[in-house]
């Protein structure tokens, strides 16, 4: 048995690596959420998610069941809403002038900061 005293009773702790997942890839649901609210329509959450579920199917981009691309989507309009880019009006919403603009820039500020790495 050892007691604490020994040499051997400290445990080492090697560092832990932490790891974070960086999503390098294209973002499809905001993609679409853009440009079905650049119509400058009025969408409820239901309207609004039938026509990005829609599309994404037609371009084959649907990964992860409805109920998850649901729940992305919802976090993504309202991602949008504090960025000042959509207006929510009780439960509807309604894309802002420049929202395109703003999606863009943000595309080329990823881009350029993945390409810098």
């Amino acid at each position: 048995m050892l007691n604490s005293d020994s040499p051997m009773a400290t445990t080492t702790t090697t560092p832990t690596r932490k790891t974070r997942f960086s999503r390098r890839v294209p973002d499809h649901v905001t993609d679409e959420l853009v440009n079905v609210l650049s119509s400058q329509e009025t969408f409820e959450f239901n309207q609004l998610f039938g026509r990005v579920y829609d599309n994404l199917k037609l371009k084959n981009a649907v990964s992860g069941g409805e109920e998850m691309l649901r729940l992305r989507s919802y976090e993504k309009l309202q991602n949008l809403v504090s960025r000042g880019l959509c207006a929510k009006v009780g439960k509807t919403y309604r894309g802002l002038e420049g929202l395109r603009a703003a999606h863009n820039a943000a595309i080329a500020a990823r881009t350029a900061a993945i390409a810098a790495r």
